[in-house]
């Protein structure tokens, strides 16, 4: 059966994103729109919207054009949104960059979006100037970089603001031109650009208003990073569309995140579940007043239904709210409404408006399997992606001809319309929340001399978080240890993506045509956490050995 929403259908939003979320600016006024977390700085939307004005003034001088691709590469900042709305006023689409991103993961954003200008802080300006070498080459020229604080020999965001030509006269074709340009794993493969039109996004905010719509002044914090979709829909795009009083937070920091909670009197936490974790077991949390917190919402990954208890217990809340989306679906399609009585516990929550979703057989036996029944999540509607920037085959193997996109995930719905997330087709790690591609991995190992061949699982820690675990072939007559492995993955990745565990193997199961056999993997790992004696078919003489133990920051 085809499941559909119980809400009435939403209208589609042909809107420029910046107009979908500041249109109401001038109503709100001198409200408060940003606030800095650490400094307690203020930006009203009258001046925000004012800003956004300004810096695409500032862009479009400064050769921005429309079709153009900007790159944003910073941390949480209330610079962010002037620089991003800013872009995207001029007539470009933003390439949003993880903070945590190395030169070279930089440089190959930067290539295959095709972005011509790069938009940075001063901290992240080596990593920024190494990329853009890396780009261009002996006596070529990179992007442009813009320094949003401030630069010798670059512009700045006080720059762009002090434009005094006007902002440029173009026409947007909502339903073609790409707004975002997020890069996702998808469901396998190596990081893609995901093509977000303006009006799969407009459209995306206006169907979580059945479920999910910040009040107007409700203070949210915001300390998951813009960059990733989940944070600029649910922490930049609904709550400035709503009239929300957005707190930033560069980087999570417990104590940091709990005092700024008390002092600006924070009504709603967005959050994924590492924070979660944090906010329930850590001792620290008793020492600062939370009373001000009405609920708590978590996504990008999935969350134990026993520590979601804990933490809404330890919070005072009658219970969590959780959702569900992906990058490609602009990106939600499931919530647990703040004002649900008594949402399914476990449940990721109830379908947005205009989304349908079939649950396939995963032996293709049945597409349409019914409630309580466990399969492939297909989602359709207004909120799925255009598809993978360049990458028309990728494309194909994801939305199928009728529209479908195929999420890879495995989930069932029960009689009253709640979603549950039981497991994953794809090969993708979500690490805390981000997204891990094992063959990028793969790839790096397999640049290492000593390294014959290698596979990458994604395999559970005593708290549950679902680590990266690297199976190596060491070259004839190697050496290598299981933390040289770990420290040299960790040179060439960002921090999220480091191995977080080695085990050295004579062979890495392969399928006839050489696919991966992971599965295989992931078999033989789930029994040696069940207890079980199993023949270890690729094992070798080192059995599992962890690798450098650094924490993600």
């Amino acid at each position: 059966m085809v499941f559909r929403s119980e809400f009435p259908d939403v209208p589609v939003v042909d809107l420029p994103i910046h107009d979908a979320v500041l249109g109401d600016a001038a109503r709100y006024g001198e409200r408060p729109a940003l606030v800095d977390g650490v400094t307690g700085e203020c930006v009203s939307y009258a001046r925000l919207a004012a800003g956004v004005e300004r810096v695409a003034a500032g862009l479009a001088g400064a050769g921005v054009r429309q079709g153009d691709v900007v790159a944003l590469f910073s941390p949480n900042t209330i610079g962010y949104p002037l620089a991003f709305y800013g872009a995207t006023r001029a007539g470009a689409t933003v390439t949003t960059v993880s903070s945590l991103a190395t030169a070279t993961e930089l440089a190959g954003q930067l290539r295959d979006s095709g972005a011509r200008w790069l938009i940075t802080v001063s901290p992240f300006l080596p990593t920024a100037r190494k990329a853009v070498d890396l780009l261009a080459g002996p006596g070529g020229a990179g992007p442009e970089v813009v320094v949003l604080d401030g630069a010798e020999g670059h512009r700045s965001l006080a720059d762009l603001l002090a434009a005094t030509g006007p902002a440029p006269a173009i026409t947007v074709d909502p339903g073609r031109d790409v707004a975002v340009l997020p890069y996702s794993s998808g469901t396998t493969g190596l990081p893609k650009g995901v093509m977000l039109t303006h009006r799969s996004i407009a459209t995306n905010l206006a169907q979580c208003d059945a479920l999910y719509r910040p009040a107007e002044g409700e203070r949210v914090l915001a300390v998951l990073p813009f960059f990733h979709i989940y944070g600029l829909a649910a922490l930049l795009n609904q709550p400035l569309r709503c009239g929300a009083t957005v707190v930033v937070l560069p980087r999570f920091d417990l104590e940091q995140f709990c005092r700024t909670v008390e002092e600006q009197r924070v009504q709603a936490l967005v959050v994924a579940p590492p924070i979660a974790l944090a906010l329930a077991k850590h001792p620290a949390v008793d020492r600062f007043d939370l009373s001000s917190v009405e609920y708590l919402l978590c996504a990008a990954a999935p969350l134990d239904p026993d520590l979601a208890e804990a933490c809404a217990r330890r919070l005072g809340l009658p219970h969590l709210l959780q959702g569900y989306g992906m990058t490609e679906l602009s990106p939600v399609t499931h919530v647990v409404s703040p004002h649900d009585p008594a949402p399914a516990p476990g449940s990721v929550g109830r379908m947005v408006p205009s989304t349908e979703l079939r649950v396939a057989a995963l032996d293709g036996s049945d597409p349409d399997l019914g409630p309580g029944a466990q399969g492939e999540l297909l989602i359709r509607g207004p909120q799925v992606m255009r598809g993978y920037f360049g990458r028309p085959s990728d494309t194909a193997a994801v939305i199928d001809a009728e529209g479908w996109l195929h999420t890879g995930d495995v989930g069932y719905v029960d009689e009253r319309g709640y979603l549950f997330i039981v497991d994953r087709v794809k090969e993708l790690i979500k690490y805390k929340g981000y997204q891990v591609a094992p063959a990028e991995l793969e790839a790096v190992l397999l640049g290492h001399p000593q390294i014959a061949d290698a596979a990458v699982i994604g395999v559970r820690d005593a708290d549950g978080t679902e680590c990266p675990k690297a199976f190596v072939v060491r070259a004839p007559g190697g050496v290598l240890s299981a933390e040289e492995v770990g420290a040299y993955v960790a040179e060439r990745v960002a921090p999220y993506k480091k191995v977080r565990a080695v085990e050295f193997v004579e062979a890495v199961p392969k399928s006839p045509a050489g696919k991966i056999l992971r599965r295989e993997l992931r078999d033989r790992e789930a029994a040696r956490a069940a207890g079980a004696v199993v023949a270890p078919r690729t094992g070798g003489p080192d059995g599992a050995r962890p690798a450098a133990p650094e924490a993600a920051h």
